[in-house]
């Protein structure tokens, strides 16, 4: 389904014809490396955009009609766009499978080279070689460009010649090796005499038209570019305490541009070059931020060297832990009813919002492993569908983190204490109030741990234990018991 119009490929020759720029984790026109690389040629440029049933259809099979994310890239395309029909262009949408939507659009606009950032992830590897191979045998060439993270998978080696499995190695050489040079922007600005014009340009398709429904986006969360920049622009004053502030959820210590970062309509070498420029200067929360956007190479790096990852653990003894199956106990932690209020407020705010503060991923992906006994590949799924900054590398590095199976991992014998984690990061119950308001009542002291208030506290509260508010599905003590026998397969032999 072609959804613009666009120039006859006859003004252009095929010799002269202009360069399509094939936008999928990078929707923005600045600082943008092929536009940048497509625009070094001479050539005029064009924009398009495709829909891909491939990655859409799913989600229409798991009943995600009103996908956040999508709302997330369609207003965002909304106002590139918009920028784009400024300069007398306008953004060429299809609606359909890669491998199908490109070499069409190629050939209505008489393109002689499709230039995209690439994407590391295993599907998106394999879509990239079936397009490529497609429009090689019409003599178009396919330039996949380096873009989405700061050093590329294959820059940076052990002395082995081997990729890097442990983080603290890999962030040392990714400090000593980077040079302003790669934290630079690519290219000038866009002027509109470099792109290509398209004739009677049509609406964008709408949602309804996709076969989804618009998805209402959390009020933090502004759209495209100018959404990026302002929530940079309201970070910066608070970069300097990110690392005192990052883990306490009730705060504003995060960036929260990791939806931008995903979709790349922000560019991570601004965001490194600010964090970078300020470490030098001393600055401990740069420092701790620009080692944040390391962990998005490393993580990337570790999915592109061994993509096996994705279905199975990067330690290869873990794949022989029998997990639980307790389909209640899965229900309870998605639902955010398992009662343990830091862990169930978490979860509610994912599925109420789309978001989870990156301390809650780590309590919430621990309990979840290591407390209920069930397989990491679930919960990273979980993930995989309500996260609106959902990243294949770092959803499954994160996971595999708090499972102990991936490589950096804590030891399986290190488990989060729940109750624990929700008195040192939510003191005063601000979180756990916010998103489980039937504790709201409770002390500060009672509210990580409402099983152990007493009687009158609880009445008082008006909070009856296991109506208003449920049990504990587990017990803590007795979950970290029967964790450690789970692990001991991988030693095989029974802890002592």
């Amino acid at each position: 389904m072609t959804i613009m119009s666009i120039p006859s490929p006859q003004s252009a020759s095929r010799a002269q014809g202009p360069h399509l720029i094939w936008l999928r984790r990078d929707l923005r026109l600045t600082d943008h490396t092929a536009l940048h690389h497509a625009m070094g040629h001479g050539a005029r440029v064009a924009f398009g955009f495709v829909f891909d049933t491939d990655i859409l259809q799913p989600l229409l099979q798991q009943g995600a009609k009103a996908d956040r994310r999508l709302t997330f890239i369609h207003q965002s395309l909304c106002g590139l766009d918009q920028a784009l029909r400024r300069m007398g262009s306008a953004l060429l949408v299809e609606h359909g499978r890669a491998a199908d939507c490109i070499p069409r659009l190629v050939a209505r606009i008489g393109a002689r080279a499709v230039y995209a950032s690439r994407d590391y992830e295993p599907g998106a590897v394999q879509r990239d070689a079936e397009v490529a191979g497609l429009l090689a045998a019409t003599g178009v060439e396919f330039h996949g460009v380096h873009d989405q993270i700061l050093l590329q998978p294959d820059a940076l080696l052990t002395s082995q010649g081997k990729p890097y499995s442990v983080f603290t190695p890999y962030k040392n050489a990714w400090l000593k090796r980077v040079r302003p040079e790669d934290l630079a922007p690519r290219g000038t600005a866009l002027q509109p005499h470099q792109l290509l014009p398209v004739v009677a340009p049509q609406p964008l398709p709408s949602l309804d038209e996709l076969g989804f429904e618009a998805a209402a986006l959390p009020a933090g969360l502004p759209a495209g570019t100018s959404g990026a920049e302002a929530l940079f622009a309201d970070f910066l004053p608070r970069m300097d305490a990110y690392a005192q502030a990052r883990d306490y959820p009730a705060i504003r210590g995060t960036s929260y541009l990791s939806v931008h970062l995903r979709f790349g309509t922000i560019s991570v070498r601004a965001l490194a070059r600010e964090a970078w420029q300020r470490a030098q200067a001393g600055s401990q929360g740069a420092a701790t931020w620009l080692s944040e956007l390391i962990w998005r190479d490393f993580y990337a790096q570790i999915l592109h060297h061994h993509p096996q990852v994705v279905d199975h653990a990067f330690k290869p003894e873990y794949d022989r832990i029998a997990w639980d199956d307790a389909p209640a106990l899965y229900a309870a932690w998605c639902e955010g009813r398992t009662g343990y209020p830091l862990v169930d407020a978490a979860l509610r705010q994912l599925n109420a919002t789309g978001y989870m503060h990156n301390r809650l991923r780590m309590v919430t992906a621990s309990f979840f492993t290591k407390d209920l006994g069930l397989d990491w590949r679930l919960g990273e799924r979980y993930f995989a569908l309500k996260l609106n900054d959902y990243d294949l590398s770092a959803n499954n590095g994160g996971w595999q983190w708090a499972a102990s199976t991936g490589c950096d991992a804590q030891p399986y014998f290190r488990i989060f204490n729940p109750v624990a984690q929700s008195e040192r990061f939510d003191p005063k119950g601000r979180f756990i109030r916010r998103y489980v308001p039937e504790l709201a009542g409770l002390s500060d002291a009672d509210i990580h741990a409402p099983w152990s208030a007493p009687p009158l506290a609880l009445q008082q509260a008006g909070v009856q234990l296991g109506v208003d508010y449920p049990l504990p599905v587990v017990d803590h003590a007795q979950a970290r018991a029967r964790t450690l026998r789970r692990y001991a397969v991988v030693k095989d032999k029974s802890p002592s």
